[in-house]
């Protein structure tokens, strides 16, 4: 039997944006691990009638649904109540639950008022789920071959009772022995048209692992994931599979899962133990703000300056008035002379900079999205000319973004 799980979390505040869904992430990733495939993540208010409306929708679709939120003791946790009301079953309470809220006042010596004796209120039936970081139990049962859980809605709680105990009830009742294993390879400078060209009869042709391609602000990304009962087989499937792929656009790779860009190009840096600085006009101090963001910036970074203007350029970086006058500051001779001028005045191993035409208008005769980004170091400087796209917003943003990439690159390729 195919197991399709999903997700409910109960709470009008979710709704209301005033918290983030954090539960359901979390659930996802350690259902994975387990062997579970989520298919839908729901989200309801404190609403019984939409709730209900919820449960009839998963239970048509759905034979494992994990509930969380709800089990406390004001008048709007009517998740158990809803829940229960939509089994059949009735509510009784557990005793040990009911104890260890009545110790729970006792110890921090406070008065119990009636309405916390809800807490201890359990559907009929269920396995008990036990809650060590609050008071409200969780609980387990199965109906109709359908499995229903129910989790304390606050993180601190609802983590280790799922990893605790909630990982075990599973494991036992669905003889879970498949693991699921996923990783994220990161690629920039390769759109997400291209690179499914590139890789189109992997998609194609994918079994176990499977190949998911995700576009992210201006980069791309591919996720593999794949299922064996040994994590060790599985983790070579991925290894195979993420070789076949970079064996056609690994020119682009430079990272997996949550790493970024800019984080790659600290590591680089530390290690090849080189100093960089800026020189920006286009992007005003953009590349400089998420260098500065990172910890221990002031290992690599020496500094910037921002030449906004024509003047400044002159007389603080001092690119020539001729190349100015002959060329523009839009130009490749201009990001040249930025970014050696830079590297000399910061004293740094490297300098880079960027100038261009941001948009909305055209600037100095050069059409919106016309970007050059000078790379020097002590034997060579090299300039790349970018035709880009977009908002004027997006085209700084990916302007950055490229300085970074070819940071790297130029890194990598150092003795």
């Amino acid at each position: 039997m195919e197991i399709r799980t999903e997700i409910i979390a109960v709470g009008s505040e979710l709704l209301l944006g005033q918290i983030v869904n954090s539960n359901a992430q979390f659930l996802s990733k350690e259902l994975a691990d387990i062997g579970l495939n989520v298919y839908y993540h729901t989200v309801v208010g404190d609403n019984p009638t939409r709730l209900e409306s919820a449960i009839k929708t998963a239970k048509e679709r759905s034979n494992v649904i994990i509930f969380t939120g709800g089990l406390g003791p004001t008048k709007d946790d009517l998740t158990k109540e809803t829940i229960s009301k939509a089994l059949g079953k009735t509510l009784v309470f557990d005793n040990e639950a009911l104890e260890s809220i009545q110790n729970y006042f006792i110890q921090t010596k406070r008065t119990m008022s009636e309405n916390n004796k809800k807490q201890a209120l359990v559907i009929d039936g269920s396995i008990i789920l036990k809650n060590d970081f609050g008071m409200a139990p969780g609980m387990a049962l199965k109906v109709d071959q359908t499995i229903y859980m129910l989790l304390p809605g606050p993180p601190s709680e609802m983590k280790p009772m799922f990893q605790n105990y909630g990982r075990e009830y599973f494991q036992n009742q669905l003889g879970l022995q498949e693991k699921i294993v996923s990783r994220v390879l990161r690629y920039f400078g390769i759109g997400e048209s291209q690179l499914e060209t590139d890789i189109q009869d992997l998609i194609d042709g994918q079994t176990n692992p499977t190949i998911a391609p995700l576009a992210s602000d201006g980069e791309v990304t591919l996720r593999l994931t794949s299922k064996h009962k040994d994590e060790k087989v599985a983790q070579k499937l991925l290894n195979e599979t993420e070789k076949t792929i970079n064996d056609r656009v690994g020119e682009f790779f430079y990272g997996y899962d949550q790493t970024t860009l800019v984080k790659v190009l600290k590591e680089r840096l530390v290690s090849k133990n080189k100093t960089i600085s800026a020189a920006e006009s286009l992007t005003g101090g953009m590349f400089s703000e998420l260098v500065t963001s990172l910890e221990g910036a002031s290992q690599f970074f020496n500094g910037s300056i921002v030449t906004y203007t024509n003047e400044v350029k002159q007389q603080i970086l001092h690119v020539k008035q001729s190349t100015l006058d002959q060329y523009g500051a839009v130009s490749e001779a201009c990001a040249k002379e930025m970014a050696e001028q830079v590297r000399y005045l910061l004293k740094s191993d490297i300098g880079i900079s960027f100038t261009g035409a941001a948009g909305p208008d055209p600037h100095e005769g050069q059409p919106v999205g016309t970007v050059f980004i000078g790379i020097a170091t002590e034997n060579q400087t090299n300039v790349y000319p970018l035709n880009l796209a977009g908002s004027r917003k997006g085209i700084r943003s990916r302007t950055v973004k490229f300085g970074c990439h070819y940071l790297v690159k130029l890194l990598n390729e150092l003795e």
